[in-house]
């Protein structure tokens, strides 16, 4: 469907990126790309409290961007789509070609 604007259609797409706006939320995204991982993990591996990590994981979450299952007493977190991790590694790789 055409719009007026011609710019609506961009809606997901900007949220998306709203979502991955944050380097720690950037450096999750490419965690989890090796597989799930829970929080304590993301922890120890960002170097990042483990209450900041949690924020994070919230708003990607909410924005569809992970998913969390339960094991035992933790909660594994994992990409809903394979598709952002590439999207963050492309991102990643083209800021790097600056330097």
């Amino acid at each position: 469907m055409t719009t007026a604007t011609g710019y609506e259609g961009f809606d997901g797409a900007s949220e998306l990126l709203r979502a991955l706006s944050a380097p720690i939320r950037l450096a999750i995204v490419s965690e989890l790309a090796g597989g799930e991982r829970c929080v304590h993990e993301l922890v120890e591996k960002l170097g990042a409290a483990q209450p900041l990590v949690s924020q994070h994981l919230r708003v990607l979450r909410g924005a569809g961007v992970v998913r969390g299952s339960r094991r035992g007493r933790e909660i594994a977190y994992s990409l809903v789509d394979e598709h952002v991790a590439h999207i963050v590694a492309d991102a990643v790789s083209h800021a790097g070609e600056g330097s």
